[in-house]
């Protein structure tokens, strides 16, 4: 499996980027500034992203491994203000054991260069 932060996507070639349960596995500042950077590269400028990760009273773990958890505005402060928060949603998944875990949605716009 390829590193979402590495992969030679072409600049502003996306109009819409969405990743679900996969940002709040980056527990390091660096992996996280890498992220947002491969996304501002890739995304065009107006381009739509969703992210989707665990909300603050989420498990501290998920399959064994440690967790970042977020809510709107601490999700937004990672992405920063070349990205404008649109809105954002609240979702308590169904895991296939019966147990429940709360995720925020966010939803933003790339703004112009």
């Amino acid at each position: 499996m390829d590193d979402v932060t590495k992969l030679d996507i072409p600049r502003h070639s996306i109009d819409v980027w969405h990743y679900r349960a996969v940002f709040h596995f980056f527990n390091d500042h660096d992996q996280r500034e890498d992220y947002v950077k491969a996304v501002l590269n890739a995304v065009k400028p107006g381009g739509h992203i969703i992210v989707s990760t665990f909300y603050l009273d989420s498990p501290e773990k998920c399959s064994g491994l440690p967790i970042q958890r977020y809510d709107a505005e601490s999700l937004h402060g990672q992405f920063g203000e070349l990205f404008i928060l649109l809105g954002h949603e609240y979702e308590s998944h169904k895991t296939p054991f019966g147990t429940h875990q709360n995720f925020i949605y966010c939803y933003w716009r790339v703004a112009h260069a």
